[in-house]
């Protein structure tokens, strides 16, 4: 006989946190194009490979993280459709944080600090990957699947958050006073 909990049952018991975790990643999607928005003045065409590589990032992430969330809500739920539909996506998300790392790490078109390479590419990096290993858990039908998913979710937005507060930082002290436009 089975004893093991259903995937419903486990994904009920972690509802609380998915929408607790999706609404802080909707929230800072939101911030971040307020704070884009704010910050316009500072960013010129120079500025346009270091914006994909950090802003645009930053985003994809709290949406993979948003997203993964309400999946998680979605009450008819199979192991295969959970673990096979995070895992193709988050395989993308690796992917996708493969061409930062190969951006940040070996192309080096501008400078960046070690603590970026590691905050912008690396953990976003080992998030994807955890999420991966919660994909093919969840295939394999293991509860630990789901504090997996949690750990990986957490990773991609405390990476988000810090990253978010950076380039906050750096887009206030590269706005010129006033609000006036840059010098070209």
């Amino acid at each position: 006989m089975d004893t093991s909990p259903s995937l419903a049952d486990l994904l009920h018991a972690w509802r609380d946190f998915y929408a607790l975790v999706g609404a802080a990643s909707a929230t800072l999607v939101g911030l971040l194009f307020v704070a884009a928005s704010i910050g316009a003045s500072a960013f010129r065409e120079e500025h346009r490979t270091p914006l994909n590589s950090f802003l645009t990032p930053t985003v994809v992430h709290f949406a993979a993280v948003l997203f993964t969330c309400i999946w998680g809500c979605v009450p008819s739920q199979s192991w295969w459709s959970f673990g096979g539909l995070l895992g193709a996506g988050w395989l993308l998300g690796l992917i996708y944080c493969a061409s930062i790392v190969f951006r940040l790490m070996i192309q080096r078109r501008f400078k960046v600090d070690l603590s970026d390479r590691i905050f912008y590419a690396a953990i976003p990096a080992l998030g994807y990957l955890m999420m991966l290993i919660a994909a093919a858990l969840l295939l394999m039908q293991r509860p630990a699947s789901v504090e997996m998913i949690a750990a990986a979710l957490l990773t991609l937005l405390f990476a988000g958050i810090r990253n978010a507060w950076d380039m906050t930082l750096w887009t206030a002290t590269k706005s010129p006073p006033g609000g006036e436009p840059p010098p070209v």
